[in-house]
């Protein structure tokens, strides 16, 4: 089996925050998919082990900010190669608040969505999350949304071990 062939699979890059209580967290994640527009529901594919996964768990809320292309590798290894029980990934990031009460990233982002869970799949190390839509908007009608395959090709940028799409190298 050639599972190169998912890496042909269209993605993007998001940044997945979540939380409660003042406590929050956010991850890098390449995989968020519209299921249906009314009502309006995403999916979102996070690692059981990442803390992201533990705050939307108990939270039941979670955004998605969609990064554009110019986000600078720093912002994508902060959210993405860092652990939030070790950092505050927020730290000199711009966010704002959203109606969840949830921090949306708005740094490098064209455009965000808000969801309330409502669905749980079991996937072995992931958790497919469904979330129905709260709020959503465009921040930047300028910029591009960074695909995955950008993310690889253009910026030079690699699969963390917790992501979906991690390959062992050779």
């Amino acid at each position: 089996m050639n599972k190169s062939a998912f890496y042909k699979l269209s993605y993007g890059i998001y940044v997945i925050t979540s939380g409660k209580e003042g406590r929050f967290n956010g991850q890098i994640a390449n995989t968020v998919f519209q299921v249906t527009s009314e009502p309006p529901t995403i999916a979102v594919s996070i690692n059981k082990q990442n803390f992201t996964h533990e705050q939307i768990v108990a939270s039941r809320l979670f955004a998605v900010s969609i990064l554009e292309e110019a986000t600078p590798m720093t912002l994508i290894g902060r959210f993405g190669f860092k652990c939030g029980r070790d950092i505050d990934k927020f730290d000199g990031v711009r966010t704002r608040t959203g109606k969840t009460g949830v921090p949306i990233v708005i740094d490098h982002a064209v455009a965000f969505i808000e969801a309330e869970v409502v669905g749980e799949m079991d996937c072995g190390t992931h958790t497919i999350v469904l979330g129905r839509v709260v709020e959503c908007d465009i921040l930047d009608a300028t910029a591009e949304p960074m695909t995955y395959a950008y993310y690889h090709k253009i910026k030079g940028g690699k699969a963390p071990k917790n992501a979906p799409t991690y390959q062992k190298e050779g």
